[in-house]
């Protein structure tokens, strides 16, 4: 990544992509070390989120190693895998089906999917109107959504806390265990992300009317949820 400055357009997607190939083969282990396991928890929750009944069909979108995936297969669940990494779909633990995408322009039908995952990836994307219009394309009427990312944490105290840690220390455990460009990237790519209510308009423009925002352990994570419009 780019030192001092965030990449736009075409240069962001290759850079991505770029980084997510380096960092793949100990992806999960930085996660692990960097959130104490908290990333687990995260993403059981928002796989609970769907409430889909066992057998459903559910992409999971920039599914990086799987770990959403097989959490989706706990659940009876019918996981399909998207990354734009080859990297990571390389590394990938799930055994789920799984194919090299750009996730804004999917190789499925109309409303072929019951429902969509997508783990700490919309900072990555160059155009987040474009994504969610692509998952009401995607996804059936009555199909569930739930979007996981970084946040910024509202109480202060908090918020003051995690930028110390988010900021200072999770580039050195990266740079130490992984890549450290890329997780100096980590950090300032939460800037990428509009407001919560923005995010929440976004989707209920796209055909998720009833989409909320929720923060988990204290804003470190947000979810976003919905449900295709009818």
């Amino acid at each position: 990544m780019p030192d001092g400055r965030l990449p736009e357009g075409a240069e962001k997607v290759k850079a991505v992509r770029t980084m997510f190939d380096t960092i793949a083969p100990r992806y999960d282990l930085v996660n692990r070390i960097m959130t104490f396991r908290l990333d687990t928890r995260w993403r059981r929750r928002a796989v609970r989120t769907l409430r889909l009944a066992p057998g459903s069909t559910v992409i999971d979108l920039a599914s990086g190693t799987g770990d959403l995936c097989i959490d989706l297969r706990r659940r009876g669940l019918n996981p399909i895998s998207f990354d734009l990494s080859f990297g990571m779909l390389s590394a990938d633990r799930s055994g789920e089906p799984r194919a090299q995408s750009d996730i804004l322009r999917l190789p499925l039908a109309d409303a072929s999917v019951d429902g969509a995952t997508c783990g700490f990836a919309l900072r990555n994307l160059v155009d987040l109107d474009a994504f969610f219009t692509e998952l009401a394309r995607v996804v059936r009427p009555g199909g569930r959504i739930a979007l996981l990312d970084v946040g910024i944490p509202h109480n202060p105290i908090v918020r003051f806390g995690n930028n110390i840690y988010f900021g200072k220390i999770v580039p050195r455990i990266g740079a130490l265990l992984s890549d450290g460009p890329a997780y100096r990237y980590l950090p300032k790519s939460v800037a990428y992300l509009p407001p919560r209510e923005e995010l929440i308009g976004k989707l209920r423009t796209a055909g998720f009317a009833d989409a909320v925002h929720e923060q988990l352990s204290g804003g470190l994570t947000q979810l976003l949820t919905g449900t295709r419009d009818a």
